[in-house]
């Protein structure tokens, strides 16, 4: 379902692109990578975080309770979203790319190509950071949320709880897709915003439901992959030259006529 849903959009927008022509490629003034938005931003998901910590315990233990548990339907939506978060999100980037690929076209490459590369750059920080701090997953004792430990994440995986890697991939997909949207069809940002990011939190929704991961290590997930997908969008489009894109995004670009709104747009 998820799939069809994504193959309509990117038909709808590459459609209303070529129709309209109004939506410029890149951000040809280059801007620093981090500015004072990316502090406020980070504060904001590290305020989030600690707010959710202290109430770690109770949330885990009302997901885990029987009746909860023992729900049809919430069984099924946790593993097909947690599915949905991984794999999922790599092979959607992935098959993105293979279809613009196919087809020539510069932008669906782009957006495949540069989901991609999120997920990857944002998994690496993500697991650096599980090993370094070795939290423990509730699974092992969910009356006992702050067990850390540092190094402790390479002794085994039940020492890898924070933060979440499925969050953090599936956030880095939805901050990368929602990001790019505003190029090639900007007008409905907000609705593919809601789609992915959406998403996104039902799939640390799901971790959690699974007894996976602490309500803090989905924040902090959500943080990590949000920050990295705006990065390497903001990169890209200003390093439109860069090694990376060179190589591997060989389409053709759209014609197209600049506009000025992309110009002032700074994220």
């Amino acid at each position: 379902m998820f799939s069809k849903l994504l193959r309509v959009a990117l038909v709808s927008v590459t459609f209303g692109v070529t129709a309209q022509a109004q939506v410029q490629d890149t951000i040809l003034t280059k801007s620093p990578l981090f500015t004072g938005k990316d502090v406020l931003l980070l504060g904001a998901f590290t305020l989030g975080t600690a707010l959710v910590a202290p109430i770690d315990m109770q949330v885990a233990t009302r997901l885990q309770d029987p009746g909860t548990q023992e729900n049809r339907f919430l069984r099924t939506a946790a593993t097909g979203f947690r599915l949905l978060g991984d794999p999922g999100s790599i092979v959607t980037g992935a098959g993105v790319y293979l279809i613009g690929r196919a087809d020539g076209n510069r932008r669906v490459e782009s957006v495949g190509l540069h989901s991609v590369e999120s997920i990857v750059l944002a998994d690496v920080l993500s697991g650096g950071i599980k090993m370094l701090l070795g939290r423990q997953r509730p699974f092992v004792d969910i009356k006992n949320p702050y067990n850390f430990q540092l190094w402790r994440g390479f002794s085994g995986d039940q020492f890898r709880s924070f933060p979440s890697g499925h969050a953090t991939t599936a956030f880095a997909f939805a901050s990368t897709v929602t990001r790019e949207s505003q190029f090639w069809w900007p007008h409905a940002t907000w609705y593919v915003g809601t789609v992915f990011y959406g998403g996104a939190a039902l799939v640390g929704a799901s971790r959690m439901y699974n007894n996976q991961h602490w309500a803090s290590d989905v924040m902090a997930g959500a943080a990590i992959g949000t920050l990295v997908g705006l990065k390497v969008v903001k990169y890209t489009h200003s390093h439109p030259g860069n090694h990376v894109d060179r190589e591997l995004i060989k389409g053709k670009s759209l014609a197209i006529q600049a506009s000025p709104i992309l110009f002032s747009i700074r994220f």
